[in-house]
């Protein structure tokens, strides 16, 4: 096998690994701050999440004191806005009212595609049956991600996955996915860094979206024991995790000893 290429960039999810809703991850802010930000990589923090748009979720993290700029985040939210765009579609958007400020500009009038993120409120039979009828008439079908589940701070709960696939058996079609684990987003996360998959590491709590997904592009995926994570979580991707550890400090400090 080829030698390993020396790390340039260095991509954190963000739900589960450095916070969980209003809690920080003990200790992350300072591996973040201290000790990642002294490294000579490139950081960008790649997320799944569809309850709130970049400016809010930018102020949650800087509330609980992350050194993040709004330039370092790439959503997926982004990546389903820059396939509307380039579709040139009217969507049914089914995504959480705190993200709708993401598609300021996108028109939804007399929707022709059908956009699915995590949105509880919007999962009801009225509006789940007016998103299948949509797609039977030729709508394509989006999905913003298909995570099964995500972690709060009550325990596990539903992600959009089993909607989405609810959606796909009743109208026979496949979604478009844009966000984690497609091997397009983490592309896209890493242009503009001018760094190869093979130069980035992925650290994530979701073994399939965060670690497979990132291994799959060509990168190196760390898998921490936070958020979602759930014992023997490692065993459910082939090739397995690169590295599994307890929290984000102790994947930061294996990337500063043994990856640079």
């Amino acid at each position: 096998m080829a030698a390993r290429r020396a790390l340039k960039a260095v991509l954190v999810d963000l739900s589960g690994t450095l916070h969980v809703e209003d809690s920080a991850v003990p200790g992350a802010q300072e591996a973040l701050k201290r000790q990642l930000r002294s490294a000579p990589v490139t950081i960008r923090f790649v997320t799944n999440t569809t309850k709130e748009c970049k400016r809010d979720l930018l102020e949650r993290l800087t509330k609980l004191g992350f050194d993040i700029a709004e330039n370092e985040i790439f959503t997926s939210l982004t990546a389903a806005r820059n396939l509307l765009e380039q579709k040139q579609v009217r969507p049914l958007l089914l995504v959480d009212n705190k993200a709708l400020p993401d598609f300021t500009g996108i028109a939804t009038d007399d929707p022709n595609a059908v956009v699915v993120g995590l949105a509880p409120e919007h999962f009801h039979y009225e509006m789940m049956n007016r998103a299948f009828r949509l797609i039977l008439d030729g709508a394509p079908l989006i999905a913003i991600h298909k995570a099964r589940y995500f972690k709060k701070k009550d325990g596990l709960a539903l992600g959009p996955g089993p909607f989405v696939a609810g959606l796909e058996y009743a109208t026979d079609t496949k979604a478009t996915v844009v966000g984690k684990p497609e091997k397009t987003f983490f592309l896209e996360a890493l242009r503009g860094t001018d760094c190869a998959p093979e130069e980035a590491v992925m650290i994530g709590d979701d073994c399939r979206d965060d670690v497979g997904g990132a291994q799959n592009a060509g990168m190196r995926g760390i898998l921490v024991r936070t958020g979602k994570y759930r014992p023997a979580d490692e065993d459910k991707i082939n090739p397995a995790p690169y590295l599994t550890c307890e929290n984000f400090p102790e994947a930061v400090e294996h990337i500063l000893e043994h990856l640079l």
